[in-house]
C-alpha cells in the first residue's frame, strides 16, 4: 500500500470539493483538496519510520502563505495554480532528495509543477465549465505551516495519517 506527502489546502474545499468528488480519481477516494509535495512516499509500513526522518527535514523550510489565483491546465487536468510554486518545489525536492526511491510520480515528469486538482476529463468543455465556475470564486489565500501524509488502504481509500510541522519563521507573500 501506497503513502502520499500532501499539503491539505482546507481554505480551497468550499470552491472544489463538490467538483473534485465528481471529476477527479483521487476525492472519492478520501483524498482532500491538496498540493503534492511527494508521491508515491514509503509504503505505508514505513510510514511511522519516515516520519521521525521528515519532521527534522521540514522544520528547516519555513512555513509560508500561499495564493490560488488562476486556473490552468495539463493535457486533461484543470487545477488551481499556487503562487508561490517555488516554495511547493522546494518541498518536494527536498522530500525527494531525501527518498531517491521514491522520485515525484515515479519518475514520470521531468519538471514537478506544483498544482491543486480540480478535475481530470479527457471533454475540454468538461473543463471549461468547470473552469467557469471556480475562477469567480477565486483568490484562494492559505497558510502553509505543514504537511500532511495519507496512506492508502487495502481498498485503495486515502486516509490521513499524520501532519508534520515546517519550520515556525515564513514569510507571507498572500
Amino acid at each position: 500500500m501506497r503513502s502520499a506527502v500532501v499539503v491539505v489546502v482546507p481554505e480551497a474545499a468550499p470552491i472544489v470539493d463538490e467538483l473534485r468528488l465528481r471529476h477527479t480519481h483521487d476525492a472519492p477516494l478520501g483524498m482532500p483538496a491538496h498540493v503534492t509535495v511527494l508521491f508515491p512516499f514509503v509504503p505505508t509500513a514505513r510510514l511511522d519510520e519516515a516520519e521521525e526522518a521528515l519532521g527534522p527535514l521540514l522544520r528547516e523550510h519555513p512555513a509560508f502563505d500561499a495564493t490560488f489565483a488562476q486556473t490552468a491546465r495539463f493535457p486533461g487536468v484543470l487545477y488551481l495554480a499556487p503562487d508561490p510554486a517555488e516554495r511547493f518545489s522546494t518541498l518536494t525536492h527536498a522530500v525527494a532528495a531525501a527518498w531517491p526511491e521514491h522520485p515525484p510520480y515515479e519518475g514520470a515528469h521531468d519538471t514537478v509543477i506544483p498544482h491543486l486538482t480540480v478535475g481530470e476529463s479527457d471533454d475540454d468543455a468538461v473543463l471549461d465549465a468547470l473552469a467557469a465556475e471556480v475562477e469567480p470564486q477565486l483568490p484562494v489565500r492559505a497558510r502553509v505551516d505543514a504537511v500532511s501524509l495519507f496512506a492508502e488502504d487495502v481498498d485503495g481509500r486515502w486516509h490521513a495519517h499524520r501532519g508534520v510541522p515546517l519550520g515556525r519563521s515564513g514569510q507571507g507573500v498572500a
